[in-house]
């Protein structure tokens, strides 16, 4: 070798060339350090916004109930808002997923003024519906105005969606590890996207620090007894798991069904969201409770400490399923929580697992199946209920996203690698049910 080969640039330039050449990922690093942290503020600061104005919207349905008589008014302004000036965006997160696998015309900004009118409009009246599609779907447009800004290839812009949903997710739930998990997961079925690894991970991690810079507060869970695991406790385990699943897919299958029942019934979109109002006001009217409408935090913090009528997850199926298909705003994922937390619950009655576990186990199990991210969900549990539970909620996420089968919340979920040999003839294939 010569020596000229070891010899220091003579100016910095040179200098940086050489170090970028022995480096390659430096270059990439600063670029997506950058974008990420620009992400980050708005997303994370736009979460903030939203959860505040959650808590306002629940406080004032509660201490208001005569506002869920106007449910159905409500419906039809947020579908007369959407019919006449956001079909552009009404797919929602579908639409989110399906620009990820091909980015074609850019999400409009207005994305996230409507879904924010819609969700808090459909949480001041009584709908029953979660925040995490609101989330996704506010950092998704934010996200596509920078793509356009800073004029990123199509493949820049694959990646800084990745990141918006990893942002969003992990500061509207105060889970940045299982944020940035959940955007790599969440829109291939079996396949993480590496390239997307690092954008993912600051965005979530920054944004998540940005919504607590604004000091708003999250809902901290505490499961207060964790057995010591053994064949027995594992094989309880897998029993609850099963059945989390097979609530997952039900949900899932539910949900699009009744939404195509509310289509294919009613022509003038505006008139579904009257329909379902009518349908959750009475049923509120009927039950004499607001347990089963909102996010329904009381309940899901209650199921952690102490036994729980067994029907309140059905009853929450049925108020969420009517609320969403009908066109309300807001996101499936809280509602499944509560869906799982009280379903493992309601298995405390026969399996001899502690029931703060198994709501633990429920609360993230049944979000893994109806979305497919048995990984995002793992370290959701163990950013929020601590590593103990660990061993258990991987079980019961990976079991139930296996009984869960092809059924999917997000119809734009595409199959990346088949869950098991069972699947293989769907590999790759979309999800959708026409």
């Amino acid at each position: 070798m010569s020596e000229t080969k070891f010899k220091m640039p003579s100016n910095a330039k040179s200098y940086f060339l050489s170090f970028n050449q022995k480096f390659p990922s430096t270059k990439y690093i600063f670029k997506w350090l950058f974008l990420s942290s620009v992400l980050a503020i708005c997303v994370g600061s736009v979460s903030a916004f939203f959860l505040v104005s959650l808590e306002w919207a629940t406080k004032l349905r509660e201490a208001n109930i005569w506002l869920i008589a106007l449910l159905p008014l409500a419906g039809f302004l947020i579908g007369l808002l959407y019919y006449y000036f956001g079909k552009s965006v009404e797919a929602g997160n579908n639409l989110l997923i399906d620009t990820i696998h091909d980015p074609k015309d850019f999400i409009p900004l207005k994305m996230a003024p409507f879904v924010l009118i819609g969700t808090i409009a459909t949480h001041i009246f009584g709908g029953s519906a979660g925040r995490e599609g609101t989330a996704l779907q506010m950092a998704g447009s934010i996200g596509e105005q920078f793509s356009r800004l800073f004029k990123l290839s199509k493949e820049d812009r694959r990646i800084l969606l990745i990141s918006a949903v990893s942002a969003g997710f992990g500061s509207v739930f105060g889970t940045p590890l299982a944020g940035a998990i959940f955007g790599l997961e969440v829109f291939l079925i079996g396949r993480l996207r590496y390239d997307a690894i690092f954008p993912a991970f600051m965005s979530a991690i920054l944004a998540s620090l940005v919504t607590d810079s604004w000091q708003v507060s999250h809902t901290h869970y505490h499961i207060s007894f964790i057995p010591k695991t053994s064949v027995l406790t594992i094989l309880y385990s897998i029993g609850a798991a099963i059945l989390f699943g097979i609530t997952a897919a039900f949900f899932s299958k539910s949900i699009h069904a009744v939404s195509r029942i509310f289509k294919s019934k009613i022509d003038f979109p505006p008139l579904r969201p009257v329909v379902g109002g009518i349908i959750v006001a009475l049923g509120v009217w009927v039950l004499g409770t607001t347990k089963y409408v909102g996010l329904g935090i009381p309940t899901i913090l209650l199921s952690f400490e102490q036994n729980l009528p067994p029907y309140d997850f059905l009853l929450k199926i049925i108020f969420t399923i009517i609320t969403l298909a009908a066109g309300f705003k807001g996101g499936e994922v809280t509602p499944l929580f509560f869906i799982g937390a009280t379903l493992g619950n309601a298995l405390s009655y026969f399996i001899p697992l502690p029931v703060g576990l198994l709501a633990g186990m429920g609360f993230v199990a049944v979000f893994a199946g109806a979305t497919n991210t048995p990984l995002a969900c793992t370290l959701m549990a163990i950013e929020l209920f601590g590593s103990e539970c660990g061993i258990y909620v991987a079980i019961a996420c990976v079991v139930s996203y296996l009984f869960s089968g092809s059924s999917s919340i997000y119809s734009a979920q595409m199959i990346g690698e088949p869950k098991n040999s069972v699947f293989l003839e769907q590999s790759g294939k979309r999800m959708r049910e026409l």
